[in-house]
């Protein structure tokens, strides 16, 4: 009786060396996409819905979920929403068991969309003014909306990794930039730096991640020294990552740090 125990035993430490005794490793839970038009894969092409969110089989969302097959995956993102719509539409996503949230929201609340109108035909103190009314708006009306948010997203998924994903710059420092001048890259630059530093910074009170997309878009703007992952003026999500930026910006620092 003694040998036999002895054996199982040994047979079991064998087993777990070798990995045999280990179970197959779970496919990851619930996975749930909030956000807006960046998140949404506006600009990113290969779009599968018509219900004018634009979501993108090259969007970010998309991409992680087809690399890791989580146990089930909504994509709620989309394009032109503002906080009050992830309130009021895509919150209700989110579950108990949900284990991964990502998110981008705040550029439509900032109104950058008009930001960015009203820089490229109008002048550069034109351009200079209405930066610095975003701003404005960004330093001190923004932060109670992400927290208003974030709470909701802690609230309804506890147990989530929740995963902010923030605006890369818009325009690279390329000289001969013929979309805008130095002054107004300049401006709009500095609105997305103070965009950033709010996002962040509401994101890691609330202990989230936040995935910094001026330094993953780095040289690859409009206008920059690389391969463009943003779309300049176009028809289809002017200003927008296009399909490589989804998954060069955003995807691969998501599978980085998921």
């Amino acid at each position: 009786m003694r040998s036999a125990r002895s054996l199982m035993v040994l047979v079991v430490a064998v087993a777990a060396l070798l990995g045999l005794a280990q179970p197959a490793s779970a496919a990851p839970g619930r996975y749930v996409a909030l956000g807006d038009s960046y998140s949404s894969g506006s600009g990113a092409g290969a779009y599968y819905t018509d219900g004018g969110c634009q979501l993108s089989a090259n969007a970010y969302p998309r991409l992680w979920a087809e690399a890791n097959s989580p146990s089930s995956f909504a994509f709620v993102a989309c394009g032109g929403a503002v906080t009050a719509d992830v309130l009021a539409e895509q919150v209700s996503a989110l579950t108990a068991d949900t284990r991964l949230v990502t998110i981008s929201i705040g550029g439509n609340d900032a109104g950058f969309g008009d930001v960015m109108t009203t820089c490229l035909l109008s002048s550069n103190a034109t351009c200079a003014a209405r930066n610095e009314q975003a701003r404005n708006f960004i330093r001190q009306t923004l932060p109670g909306r992400l927290d208003n948010v974030y709470a909701e997203i802690a609230d309804r998924a506890p147990d989530a990794q929740v995963v902010v994903l923030g605006y890369p710059h818009i325009f690279g420092s390329n000289a001969t930039c013929l979309l805008a001048g130095a002054t107004k890259r300049a401006a709009l630059n500095s609105s997305s730096d103070t965009l950033s530093a709010v996002i962040s910074a509401r994101a890691a009170a609330h202990g989230f991640d936040y995935i910094d997309a001026r330094a993953t878009f780095d040289t690859h703007e409009v206008c920059g020294s690389g391969t463009d992952w943003i779309k300049g003026l176009s028809t289809d999500g002017a200003f927008h990552p296009n399909a490589a930026g989804q998954r060069g910006g955003y995807y691969q620092a998501l599978e980085a740090l998921v």
